[in-house]
Parts: C-alpha cells; structure tokens; sequence
C-alpha cells in the first residue's frame, strides 16, 4: 500500500488549510487527506496495465478557496516485481519431419512471452527447458528451437510423438514462475523399405480354355511404406512362359493380375513355371545403401485340360469350281480334328442357313465338299458357305468355318444384241447407205476381252436387200443394197444377223433387225411411215400408257360427280332468308300439270269435303315438311266452292289453335284477284308478249326469291 504525505509551508496546524489532488487515478485510485495532504493508494497498483501516474497537488484557503502556493506536480513510477509467468504463443504447436533424419534436425520454434518489465531485474528473461520428449528431440533454452535427438527415427515403428515444453522467467533460477505448451510431431515417410514378397512361390490353374487377357491369378509384395513411396510395378523376369502370360498392377490394391497372352494348349504344355519381380517406381537415393528396392518370386501356373471343340487346319478355305461340273463333283475338302488327347472322331456338315438353295453337300466323315445342283456363273460368282465340323461324341463341341467357293467362267452363252434395234430405211435411200450401227454383248468373262465377228444369215445373205458389214471392233453395219425402196412394195423387212464369239468352244446366235421404210425429206429426216406405229426407243412403255389411261379415268370421274354436288346444291326452297322465321310454306317444287292432272290434286275434294282423309298425302310428291290436319265443319252439298274458301278463311281467322306467326292456307282457288294481279304462270303461256316481272323487286325481301326467279328468266329470253 502506497502512503505519501503532501505538506505546505504555510500550513499552521490550524485547519485553514485543504488540500486537492487532481490527475492520473486522482480520487478513484489515489486519494488525499484534505486536512493533513496524506495520499494514499485504495487499491493494488499492477505495472502490466500503468507503469507511471502524474498527479497535481494544491493547497487552498478553506474559507475562501484561494490557493495559497502554486500548484505542485509529482510522478508515480510503480516498481515491478515478477507476478507474470510466461505465456506461449500457441498452446499447442504441431510439426512433421521426415522419418530417418539427421540428429539435430530442425523441428519447429516454440515462443514464449512474460509480462514483467524485461528492463528490471530478471522478472522476464525466459528459459526453455523440454519436460516430455526425450531422447527423441531436444530443445534450445534461450530460442525454444526443438531439434532431432535421435538418429534414424522409423515412421514404421512409430509416427506420433508428444513433447512438452516448459518456459521459466528469472532466469530458470528458483522461485520462477514457467508456463508449458505441447508439441505434437508427427514422422513423414520416406522410401527406406524396399517390396518384399511374404512368400517365394505362387501356384495358379489355368483352364486351357480360358480366353486373352483373363486374369490367372493375383500376387502382391508387401511395402512398409506409404502412398507413392509404396507403389510397385511388377514384370515377369524370365520363364518358359514368359511370352504366354503379362502381368499388370492394380492401383488401387498394388496387386500385380497375371493375366493370359496366348491361347493355352493342354496337349501342347500343361506347366508353365515364371518369375516375377516387383520394384518400387519411386526411388529415394539416399537410401539404397539398404539394399535393393525391389523382391522376386516364383509363380508356377498349371494348364487344366478341358474338352475342346475339333479344329480346323485352316481359318478359312477358298475354292474353284467350273461352273459345267457335273453334279456330284468334288471341289474341295475340309479338315478338322479333335485336339483333346482322346482324338474323338469328327462329323462334318454344312451350315444351311448359308447353302438355303442346297447347291452344295459335304462327306460327313472325310469333309470333300461336292455339289448337289448345276452351278451358273453368270447367276453366281461366289458361294459363302459354312460347314461345321462336331465329334461325334459329344455333338456339343463344334467348331465352324467359312468356304468360299468361286464359279470359274466357261463359253456357254452366246452373245446377244446389246439392244433391241429396229431402225428404218428412206424410200429415196441411196445404195450403200448406212442406216443402223450393231454392237453386242456376251454374259460371259473374257480373260483377253471379248471378241466378235457379224454376219448375215446364210439364207438373207443373198437374196437381202441390205448388207452387213464387220467393223472388227465389235460393231457392224447395215447398209443399204440398193437405190430406192418402196414402202407400198414392202413395209418391213426382217434382217437376220449372226452374232459369234472366238472363245471355245465357239457360241453364235442369231438375232432379227426390224427395218421399216418409211416417207423422208430430201434431208432423209423421217416423214411418215406404214399404219403401224413405228416404236422409239424413246416411246412409253405399256405400263406408263396403262396408267395415263387410269388417271384420265379417274379424272373423268371426279369432274362428273363434282358437277352432280353442283346441281343437287341449286335445289333449294322458295324462301331462304334466315332473317324472317316465322313464314312456313310447304314447297312441293312442282308446278302441276293443269286440270287434266288428276293426280296432283282431286277438284272433288272441294265439292266433298267430308272425303278428306286425315293421313292422306299427296302421291306424286314427297312435302318437305308435314302438317297435322285440322278438322273443320262438313259444308253443305250444295255450297259452291266460293262459299267453301270463304268458309274457310273464317275458320282459320277465327282458329286459337292457329300458329301465332303468319301461315299461308292453300284452298285451290284464286278468287276475284288482287290489286298486285295474278302471279301464276298458267296464264302466262296465253299471252303473245313478254310480261314484266320488275315490280316483284319493290314488294320487299319476301318475294325477293320471285323477283330473283323471274328476273333471270326475263334476262335469259334477252340473251
């Protein structure tokens, strides 16, 4: 506790006298006693958090409060003592080294700090010491630097190791306070152990079947390493299978897969013995001082015999054959035998979803292929068949091959025309003239090209009026023999031509030209010929005029059922407007035929009106729509027809079974007429002039049809 008396010259012990403190801490850490100037601290002072305090001191007149002296100032320098341990930066450090690294190998810095004033005594001087850790590492006391203690430290026999450090202030001497932080150091690997086998011999089977590239068998050399410093590529070395199996290495599990490279025969080796060696690709060379990095083993693979289907000596077979070979001619033979030990016996057939014609067979039991039909090269050049070879035993194993089988060409077809050729002569054709160029063509294969010589039939060859000539280059001539033709004489002459080969043996047809003679110009440009057509090259074919003839057909009938839709479309009602509903008139569409028609309507009926039947229609019409009778008063026998309408007319006007919309009531009779006059066309017929019908178009839309009717006939007796 700090205790300071403050005491002024002019005080007289009379308390007159106050004294104030002001400044740093002034009232709330320091405190004055206002009568005897005693300052005292109220609470522990720490250096840490102020190391200095300026504080200002007055003495003052009680009474008045005038100072009585100047104002005095004083520093406060708090003296430090060692109350801080020391504090490390981290509480816990972690590094990594190599594994097997020289002693005194840096590891990592540790650092410690103390609060106390370094300046004052030895309250921060800091001292490292290692409490945990040893003999393994080492650490420097004045730089807290951790060093290797040990030579060669192995990851494999141990990775993680924990080292506490102490700090300790006054010098490490007795009485400092230490603070502690943790180390973790962890050993990375290097490559310092080479792949080693845990076993020198590996026995595989293999079945002699077992197709390329499957896997025989798994091995793996052991690496007490880790990540790439563990991987390992593995070879075959040396062996008498060295060229029959490979071995690859698996990523993921560093496992070397012996796999097959060759097919396998049990009847040929049944043992293969290799030797394998695994090698690390990661090489560290401050380490081969320990030995080679790399380990080899035996690997032995036994070949387990299985049944195999029979094999053919070939992979394919290529055959020639003439195609004028009688049937049952040998062409060829197959060969396959059984390679197991037994040397089961062997049946041979063909394949016939490859011969579906069944052209050729094969010997089942010494496989010469033959044929079975006659062959055609020009219909065929290549036969691709298959034929099957099975043991006999066991039908199961079969094996397949394809044959090829090429027709070989022989002169059995003549040559032909290359074209139809039909051509005509001029009637003022001049001797000598060529009218027609001939060339030919012959199925058959040439090995030198084809040649062919032309000639007239020996019974044209005199009597013809045209000669032929050879051009020797596979073409010929027709020319004309003599001046002028005439084609009232003769219309058509048919030249026989003879067309041979010069391969052997010899093949020779004949073949007909068509010449027609025909009217020309004097520039011999064809005018016209006989009635009968003269057929072009050029012209259409039957099928094309046949279908020309179906698509006028069809056309005849479309334009005739189109123009029955048209008329059927102009028979319409009277009225058509849909503006006015309410009109009902029954159209019948027929004008009657006068009073000699008794079958449009019976005049008697108006006389006897009791002779109505209720569901009597008319008979020579169908109505359009149907009216239910209504029944009326019977009139008297002797009411004359006036009377009767007149009759009528009132019932209807009168009628509340009535339609509320205007109606239209025939009663066959006209009566006096109307101031419009009468718009029947009966009487039209009796008048010599025209009638006008243009008032029909001033009585409104409902006799719009009328006037439409009526003018059109005006217009058409105009026209």
């Amino acid at each position: 506790m700090m205790h300071e008396i403050l005491h002024s010259d002019q005080d007289k012990g009379d308390g007159s006298l106050k004294y104030i403190l002001s400044g740093d801490g002034a009232g709330d850490l320091f405190i004055i006693n206002e009568n005897t100037g005693d300052i005292q601290a109220t609470k522990r002072l720490d250096r840490e958090e102020k190391p200095v305090y300026i504080l200002r001191a007055q003495a003052v007149n009680r009474k008045t409060g005038r100072p009585v002296e100047p104002e005095s100032e004083f520093i406060i320098k708090i003296h430090d003592i060692n109350d801080n341990e020391p504090m490390f930066t981290k509480d816990v450090y972690n590094a990594s080294i190599p594994e097997m690294s020289d002693v005194g190998t840096f590891v990592v810095q540790v650092t410690a700090t103390d609060a106390d004033d370094p300046t004052y005594g030895n309250s921060a001087k800091v001292v490292y010491s290692i409490l945990q850790g040893q003999p393994y590492f080492s650490v420097e006391s004045e730089t807290g630097i951790i060093k290797t203690a040990l030579l060669n430290m192995d990851r494999e026999n141990r990775e993680q190791y924990q080292v506490v450090i102490q700090a300790k202030d006054m010098g490490g001497q007795m009485g400092g306070l230490s603070g502690t932080t943790t180390v973790n150091i962890t050993l990375t690997d290097v490559n310092d152990n080479p792949p080693r086998f845990p076993q020198s011999t590996y026995q595989f089977r293999a079945p002699e079947s077992m197709p390329l590239d499957s896997p025989v068998g798994r091995i793996k050399a052991n690496d007490a390493d880790m990540d790439e410093n563990a991987e390992i590529e593995y070879s075959i070395t040396e062996g008498d299978g060295y060229d029959m199996f490979g071995i690859t290495t698996d990523k993921d599990t560093q496992e070397g897969i012996i796999t097959v490279k060759k097919a396998l025969d049990f009847e040929n080796k049944n043992l293969y013995i290799l030797k394998v060696e695994a090698a690390n690709t990661h090489v560290d060379p401050r380490f081969l001082y320990l030995g080679p990095f790399k380990d080899s083993a035996t690997v032995r693979i036994q070949v387990e015999d299985v049944d195999e289907p029979p094999v053919f000596s070939r992979p394919a077979y290529i055959m020639e054959v003439k195609e004028d070979v009688p049937i049952n001619s040998v062409i060829g033979t197959v060969t396959a035998q059984d390679p197991d030990a037994p040397r089961n016996p062997v049946k041979y057939s063909v394949d016939r979803h490859t011969d579906m014609d069944r052209v050729f067979n094969i010997n089942s039991g010494n496989g010469s292929i033959f044929t079975s039909k006659p062959l055609d090269r020009e219909t065929l050049l290549w036969h691709n068949i298959t034929v099957i070879a099975a043991e006999i035993n066991n039908p199961k194993q079969s094996s397949r091959v394809p044959v090829f089988i090429k027709v070989l060409d022989v002169n059995d077809n003549a040559p032909e025309f290359a074209m139809f050729y039909e051509t005509f002569v001029c009637e003022n054709a001049k001797a000598e003239q060529l009218i027609q160029t001939l060339s030919a063509v012959d199925k058959d294969d040439s090995y030198n090209g084809h040649q062919f010589s032309f000639s007239l039939a020996p019974e044209a060859a005199s009597s013809s009026n045209f000669t032929l000539q050879d051009n020797r280059d596979n073409t010929a001539g027709i020319f004309t023999r003599k001046t002028r033709y005439n084609r009232h004489e003769a219309s058509t002459y048919f030249l026989p031509v003879v067309i041979s080969d010069n391969d052997y043996p010899i093949q020779s047809s004949t073949e007909t030209v068509t010449i027609r003679v025909c009217a020309c110009d004097h520039r011999g440009k064809m005018l016209s010929c006989n009635a009968e057509a003269l057929v072009h090259p050029t012209g259409l074919s039957t099928g094309a005029l046949i279908a020309i003839l179906l698509c006028i057909i069809i056309l005849l009938v479309t334009v005739v059922l189109f123009a029955a839709l048209r008329r059927q479309r102009k028979k319409e009602p009277l009225i058509i407007s849909k503006e006015d509903i309410r009109d009902n008139i029954v159209s019948y569409n027929d004008e009657g035929g006068g009073e000699e028609d008794t079958q449009a309507f019976d005049i008697g009926t108006l006389r006897n009106p009791e002779a109505i039947d209720d569901n009597k229609l008319r008979r020579d019409i169908v109505p359009e729509t149907l009216f239910i009778p209504r029944r009326t008063a019977t009139a008297r026998d002797n009411t004359d027809v006036r009377d009767f309408i007149n009759q009528r007319l009132k019932e209807n006007d009168t009628d509340p079974t009535a339609p509320p919309y205007d109606s239209l009531a025939t009663y066959a009779y006209e009566g006096n007429g109307s101031v419009a006059e009468s718009l029947s066309s009966l009487e039209s017929v009796t008048t010599d002039g025209d009638q006008d019908y243009d008032y029909l178009s001033d009585w409104g839309p409902r006799f719009k049809k009328l006037a439409d009717m009526y003018g059109s006939m005006d217009s058409d007796k105009d026209s």
